[in-house]
């Protein structure tokens, strides 16, 4: 009995943004019809601003149940949050039919034409993805980008790979950071990237709207929103930093006007829109705004159990509110699928354990 260990240097190049998103799509479906095979992410913190994050869940129709798990230091500075270290994601792959260990995974899984990025960044833009292909208009030419980070990075190319977009308008806080994304981007995606400052020139005429920001307070109004578009949003705010004192207020993205003039809102699960407060949704379902069963999850759209976009003038909201094991272990068991393939990482023998106690 053995299991493959995979470091970084055996991670590279095996996964690509299309192969993410249709292994996190059906992920999502699989969990939608077995739903105790996943639960919503877990955090703890320090009192040293440590972050540990926990993310279970299983694929059955892939064969794995897992964990995945990451570290950080996360410290906050008024309206952004900031990350200082990162340690390396570990992914624990379980067979999930007889429970054997399959494979431990240390460090991200590089996207084939990025190379490096987080693992978050890469599974909440394949995340993202699903909601695109569902949500948005497939004639969809036009985005509208806030952020310039590695998520910024991600959620364009998981919009790229799923539409045919040919412009993005980028609106950060800084000029230096959207002109630097432009002269970085546009060459490498083939893409048309203009740099903006006002953020309704961003939005007016887009297609997609696309916030992948490190804010605490929202960076996208409603009253700018025009009939068709379709919004994403990655901010998923946990309650708990407020309890410890570190944010007066849960963080937003999105004003509560984007969630009232959204005619189908999206999520990857409802419980943790509950179970962590998340301001983008749970301070309007405190106002009336919405209601708990407004909220379709994306595993209930991609089965056709609640409808996506109906008609072109709906405005639709996907809210990527939370990261989900299922996401990040769907991503691992195709590069693990394809390191085994390669040749690459080293089996590990260790011996088996009794399945009755002593």
């Amino acid at each position: 009995m053995g299991y493959l260990l995979l470091h970084p240097e055996d991670l590279e190049g095996l996964v690509s943004m299309a192969d993410a998103i249709a292994a996190i799509e059906k992920a999502y479906a699989g969990a939608t019809e077995f739903p105790v095979i996943n639960a919503p992410r877990r955090r703890i913190h320090s009192p040293a601003s440590v972050r540990f994050n926990t993310f279970p869940g299983g694929i059955h129709a892939l064969g794995v149940i897992g964990l995945a798990s990451h570290a950080e230091v996360v410290t906050q500075d008024g309206p952004v949050q900031h990350f200082g270290n990162r340690e390396h994601q570990i992914v624990l792959l379980h067979d999930s039919n007889d429970s054997r260990l399959l494979a431990i995974l240390i460090g991200a899984i590089n996207e084939k034409t990025l190379g490096y990025t987080t693992q978050t960044a890469l599974r909440t833009g394949a995340t993202s993805g699903v909601g695109y292909r569902h949500l948005a208009r497939e004639d969809a030419k036009v985005a509208a980008l806030f952020g310039a980070g590695n998520q910024a990075v991600t959620q364009l190319l998981a919009l790229k790979s799923v539409r045919d977009i040919e412009l993005v308008r980028i609106c950060t806080r800084t000029e230096e950071s959207r002109r630097r994304f432009a002269e970085t981007y546009g060459p490498r995606f083939g893409l048309e990237i203009v740099p903006v400052e006002d953020p309704r020139d961003a939005v007016r005429g887009a297609d997609v709207v696309v916030c992948a920001t490190n804010t605490n307070v929202p960076v996208l109004k409603g009253e700018w929103l025009e009939p068709g578009q379709h919004v994403s949003s990655i901010v998923g705010s946990n309650i708990q930093l407020v309890r410890a004192g570190w944010l007066d207020a849960p963080r937003r993205e999105v004003d509560d006007e984007v969630v009232r003039r959204a005619d189908v809102i999206a999520v990857n699960s409802r419980e943790a829109v509950v179970q962590d407060e998340q301001g983008d949704l749970f301070e309007p379902m405190g106002k009336g705004i919405i209601a708990i069963d407004d909220l379709a999850e994306l595993g209930e759209i991609a089965l056709g159990r609640r409808p996506g976009r109906k008609s072109r003038d709906q405005i639709t909201l996907h809210k990527n509110n939370v990261g989900m094991g299922i996401g990040d272990l769907a991503i691992a068991t195709c590069a693990f699928e394809r390191a085994k393939a390669l040749g690459r990482g080293t089996l590990m023998e260790i011996p088996p354990v009794s399945g009755d106690p002593d």
